[in-house]
């Protein structure tokens, strides 16, 4: 949401200036001219505060508000109350301020002769290509209030995965961290004292044992060089970050997950269920084949997967069943396959899919709880290890300069 700088010609002709909040530029003459103002110019004010976004707010769409609109919206279409009234009553009691105006813009654009979807499409940034392009069918076909229903169920169950993923992956997250920042604080503020003690005890000429040299000597680096050590750091991560929001980064970040070991395996199934959901969902809304593949290839979230899909569609095109398509790739398990063939000769393919789902969502949460119970030893036992190497490097001197003494 942004603020934007406007002059406009009144009803009487005159110059009016002023400022307008709205999320596009788009958006904010839309607003101009309902106010029976002819803009001039409309620009955005760099500087502006974004809506819900200061200090400790954020301008995005949470995923329950969307799922809770959805819902909501199904609810009143099948009510039958038309559907202009119905995104003016949902955007009025929008909880999200961001999610309020764009709504409102929504329905302006309804109520100027656009289809819903259209409307949806001119915001990106919240409905996603998936979800406009059932509610396009569902309009097409009539059946609007049960693609929104489906639309809810999935978005519930893309959310509830996703949390499950974060929050498997926060605590071994926290351990690195603290890991990290115990090393530097041992570094800098405890070897450099243990090692002046060392020293004064055994003289200048002291032999120490090679592992508390390195410890030193690394610990004399980072307190001598720490101007350069940290913005070195700190500059590697977001050249890192950088490279990895890339094409190219991106589709090698991917590419390498699917070959680590333990990891590739929830990979997999993360994106098979994901595969099966969406393509369930835009078949059973009735959105043709090659047009459901090309959306739930860019929905999958890995690029190898998308490449496999986009490839499919081309070849659907040509005549060639999908389920031999699939059962010709290896990354995707056999069962899919096996299903999506039942699915052809029965005419189910949707119905097939959504079981295929649900298989593979449970098999997440089963991965992902496995996962987590191996990842917290072997976290325990790095910092162990890591502790152990300075107490060693500590003891080692210490022990020699006991027995040169007696």
């Amino acid at each position: 949401m942004g603020i934007f700088k406007y002059q406009a010609l009144s009803k009487q002709g005159t110059t009016i200036s002023g400022e307008v909040e709205a999320s596009t530029h788009s958006a904010a003459v839309d607003v101009l001219r309902s106010k029976q103002l002819r803009p001039i110019v409309v620009t955005e004010r760099k500087n502006a505060q974004k809506s819900g976004g200061g200090l400790f707010g954020s301008a995005r769409v949470k995923s329950e508000h969307l799922v809770i609109f959805t819902r909501e919206l199904s609810a009143m279409v099948a009510a039958g109350v038309p559907l202009l009234r119905c995104l003016t009553s949902l955007g009025e009691h929008a909880d999200s301020p961001h999610f309020r105006i764009i709504l409102e813009t929504v329905a302006k654009d309804v109520q100027g002769g656009a289809a819903l979807a259209d409307a949806f499409e001119k915001h990106p940034q919240v409905f996603s290509p998936v979800y406009i392009n059932m509610v396009r069918a569902g309009e097409t076909a009539g059946i609007l209030d049960d693609i929104l229903k489906r639309l809810a169920l999935q978005q519930e169950k893309n959310a509830t995965m996703r949390k499950k993923i974060k929050s498997a992956m926060m605590y071994p997250m926290v351990l690195v961290v603290v890991t990290i920042l115990a090393f530097f604080g041992l570094m800098i503020f405890i070897i450099p004292q243990i090692g002046k003690i060392i020293k004064d005890l055994g003289g200048p000429d002291a032999q120490l044992p090679a592992l508390t040299q390195i410890m030193l000597n690394i610990s004399a680096f980072i307190t001598s060089f720490w101007f350069i050590v940290f913005p070195a750091i700190g500059g590697g991560i977001f050249l890192l970050i950088r490279y990895l929001r890339t094409d190219h980064g991106h589709a090698l970040l991917h590419r390498t997950v699917l070959k680590l070991p333990g990891i590739n395996k929830i990979v997999t199934k993360v994106v098979v269920a994901r595969f099966a959901r969406t393509f369930s969902a835009l078949i059973g809304s009735g959105v043709a084949v090659i047009e459901a593949l090309d959306v739930t290839a860019h929905a999958v979230g890995n690029v190898v997967y998308e490449e496999i899909l986009l490839d499919a569609a081309d070849q659907v095109k040509n005549g060639h069943p999908l389920s031999s398509i699939i059962s010709s790739n290896k990354l995707f398990p056999s069962i899919v396959s096996q299903m999506l063939l039942v699915g052809e000769e029965t005419g189910q393919t949707d119905q097939v899919l959504v079981k295929v789902a649900d298989f593979y969502e449970e098999e997440v949460d089963l991965a992902i709880d496995g996962l987590s119970s191996v990842i917290e030893p072997v976290m325990i036992v790095f910092m162990g290890g890591m502790v152990g190497v300075i107490a060693a490097s500590v003891m080692l001197p210490i022990a020699n300069l006991s027995k040169t003494v007696k």
